[in-house]
């Protein structure tokens, strides 16, 4: 086997104990991260539930002036290394994604108020780490996007790795 000395990996086989590392390009699979944080207020209400009702489902978190937090949210990528670049995603990259699909459409915002997504999705983290998914998948290359985490609390992570989308339109599957 020939060796390139500008790219030492290409042309070598990347040895593993399992087939969860190494894609089909023969390169290593790495996870990559970048973390934001984001401060909004929401209230946790359903149109489709009686006020006693969703006060009895969401408690205090139904109260009509809304709360608020400081949201934590990990975005994760995942793909071969690149053996030019040596990375998965360029972070510069991530980070302008992040600030154009998250920080300018969240971040000191009234989630159920200034996102229209939300007039009728409750606000909870579940489904804001959907709607953040479905935001970043317009930017991102398509399958790199692994997983959106929120923390809405430091107790409380949801977390979502695009299953039931329909990949034709990128919305959850009805």
């Amino acid at each position: 086997m020939s060796e390139n000395h500008d790219f030492p990996d290409v042309g070598r086989p990347v040895m593993s104990g399992n087939n969860h590392s190494v894609g089909k390009t023969g390169r290593p699979i790495v996870y990559v991260s970048r973390t934001e944080t984001f401060s909004a207020c929401h209230r946790l209400h359903s149109n489709h539930l009686s006020d006693e009702e969703n006060f009895k489902t969401y408690g205090k978190c139904n109260s009509l002036n809304g709360h608020g937090h400081n949201y934590k949210v990990e975005v994760t990528c995942r793909g071969p290394v690149n053996p030019v670049t040596g990375m998965v995603v360029n972070l510069t990259d991530l980070k302008q994604y992040m600030e154009n699909a998250i920080m300018k459409v969240l971040d000191h915002k009234n989630v159920d108020k200034d996102v229209p997504y939300f007039k009728d999705v409750v606000s909870t983290a579940e489904n804001i780490a959907v709607f953040i998914w479905e935001q970043l998948c317009e930017y991102l290359p398509c399958g790199i996007l692994y997983e959106v985490k929120v923390h809405e609390t430091d107790k409380n992570v949801a977390f979502y790795r695009g299953e039931g989308l329909d990949v034709n339109n990128g919305l959850p599957g009805r």
